[in-house]
């Protein structure tokens, strides 16, 4: 017999049910606590006889992931990753602490969990899934948890290609904030699923009279994926140093051909301030004063700048 129990943040309705409890040899229960408070962590402390410490870690947000062995019992600590689109595409985490027995699979979390959530769902409607037992609803947790970060990944790389592609089009200054933000992110991600690789590799051992030899296979294929997401995310950092490269050159560049522009300004400006500083002096008796000479400094005046400009297009300088 198999049974199902979800409570949301109702400490009087969790203290007035009489379905918190050990189940009885020959049966299996998921009970699922969301939005909890501090009695009903107790009460599940006092049931299941649960340590203080365990209790002490679901209380606290943002913990590592982690599976610790207590007595009769698993402690896994699981951080459940999503993309928030409708704030600026930004990276959140949510925590869900399970404790897996041979008879009863805990979970607490703060706050509802898609990954969590497409799991109970299918607890409620497969009857043969329910037949597997508890160790395999803590498995389908763990991968759903483990492979949504692939799609967050995945939504990574599409937006470095995008910025790569505007950067050779044409460099901006918003660009290099953008690529900041998707590093933040990786880095976020990596610290995240680094620890989850441990704690997969302890639900993988074999003996665990909590896992089955069936369960632990499928562990094993959460392991694969767990190494998986940690390479691609590696692999996407290197892509995203290179996309930062390209930003530096093309900025290099372009403050370059800024630099040469205002050079040649200046080249074809130095002669004729040189003219107008010699014909401008306050004397009498000045070379070239007669009529014909001056039209013809003024002739030199506009040819000098149209001939070195001639001069760089030549040398390719322009």
């Amino acid at each position: 017999m198999f049974r199902t129990l979800r409570l949301i943040g109702a400490s009087a309705e969790m203290r007035a049910t009489t379905q918190i409890a050990l189940p009885p040899p020959g049966q299996k229960c998921w009970i699922d606590l969301c939005d909890f408070e501090a009695p009903d962590l107790e009460l599940l402390r006092q049931q299941f006889q649960f340590h203080p410490l365990e209790i002490e870690d679901c209380a606290t947000p943002d913990h590592r992931a982690k599976a610790e062995e207590y007595g009769d019992h698993l402690f896994v600590i699981m951080q459940a990753l999503a993309l928030q689109t409708a704030n600026g595409e930004e990276l959140q985490a949510a925590q869900v602490a399970a404790f897996l027995g041979e008879r009863y699979l805990v979970t607490v979390h703060r706050k509802p969990i898609q990954q969590l959530e497409t799991v109970w769902r299918r607890a409620l409607s497969e009857e043969d899934m329910r037949a597997q037992g508890v160790d395999f609803f803590l498995y389908l947790i763990v991968d759903a948890v483990i492979d949504d970060a692939f799609p967050i990944i995945d939504a990574i790389s599409d937006r470095l290609e995008g910025i790569e592609a505007e950067i050779l089009d044409r460099v901006e200054q918003s660009q290099l904030v953008r690529l900041l933000d998707l590093r933040r992110q990786l880095i976020e991600i990596r610290r995240l699923l680094a620890p989850h690789r441990d704690m997969v590799a302890m639900l993988v051992r074999r003996g665990d009279p909590r896992i089955s030899e069936k369960t632990a296979l499928y562990f094993r294929d959460v392991y694969d994926h767990v190494i998986r997401a940690y390479e691609e995310i590696d692999t996407e950092r290197d892509l995203l140093g290179n996309a930062m490269e390209a930003y530096i050159s093309m900025m290099e560049n372009r403050t370059n051909n800024i630099m040469k522009q205002l050079t040649i300004f200046a080249s074809i400006f130095l002669p004729l301030t040189f003219l107008t500083g010699f014909f401008g002096q306050n004397f009498t008796m000045m070379p070239f004063a007669s009529g014909a000479l001056y039209r013809a400094m003024l002739t030199v005046c506009a040819a000098v700048p149209i001939g070195m400009l001639l001069w760089f297009r030549r040398r390719n300088w322009l």
